[in-house]
């Protein structure tokens, strides 16, 4: 029987869940346990340099983890692009650093004044010298998508009717409302975050573990083995059913 696979939520900065989480993955599934991160590690929370730090530390220590990209980690890794770009997919009136996105507070984490009597030029040129370069490189190795057996990993979630190998990158970050109206099979069972809900929730073609850690909700992390799925807690599992 396949071993174990963990996921864990959008993190969005909260450096304190996710040391929890990470601990109930270890009781559960002990140092060697597969990990799945559904991305938006950044953004919100007080700690998304401490957040990274603790992701690169673990894939260096030789750690069983993937790391997915999510809308918000596109949006710090283009920020600091040459020339800075900023995601068309948004509505004109919110950027990256706006306090409702919270990339504002993602580089407080790391010193730097976003203010908004600022120009951005300066706040990307502040940015550039304090992000380390690794964490830079951890944000554009980021994947879109894992894959195993039945299940699917992805930030958002797919369109439905289109093949997993079309799927667009829009879609993989953004989609919402016509991946959660579809209630039909997908290829796979879709894991996945980016839209919160007050808790874990199967809904038979997919699981969606964005539990709102980036409004200070607790995060959550699932594990999947034998085609069951249960969420962590300091008791155990507890099953998860459609």
């Amino acid at each position: 029987m396949p071993s174990p696979l963990y996921a864990i939520g959008d993190i969005h900065g909260q450096k304190a869940e996710l040391d929890r989480v990470l601990d109930l993955i270890q009781t559960d599934g002990g140092t060697g346990a597969e990990v799945v991160f559904l991305g938006d590690y950044t953004d919100r929370g007080p700690d998304s340099r401490a957040v990274i730090d603790t992701l690169i530390d673990g894939r260096d220590a030789g750690r069983n983890w993937t790391f997915l990209r999510g809308n918000h980690d596109r949006m710090f890794d283009w920020f600091m692009s040459d020339p800075l770009r900023h995601d068309p997919y948004m509505m004109v009136e919110l950027y990256w650093l706006h306090p409702r996105l919270g990339g504002d507070t993602t580089l407080a984490s790391y010193g730097v004044d976003a203010g908004g009597r600022r120009r951005e030029q300066d706040v990307q040129a502040d940015a550039l010298a304090a992000v380390p370069a690794s964490h830079l490189s951890f944000l554009r190795d980021l994947r879109m998508t894992h894959v195993r057996g039945d299940l699917m990993f992805v930030h958002a979630g797919i369109r439905p009717g289109v093949a997993i190998k079309d799927q667009t990158e829009e879609d993989l970050l953004w989609i919402r409302k016509e991946f959660h109206d579809h209630t039909g099979p997908h290829p796979k069972l879709i894991v996945h975050g980016h839209t919160p809900v007050d808790a874990a929730t199967h809904y038979g073609n997919r699981v969606n573990l964005d539990t709102g850690a980036g409004y200070g909700k607790p995060l959550t992390a699932a594990v999947f083995e034998g085609g069951k799925v249960w969420t962590l807690t300091a008791e155990g599992r507890v099953p998860l059913l459609p």
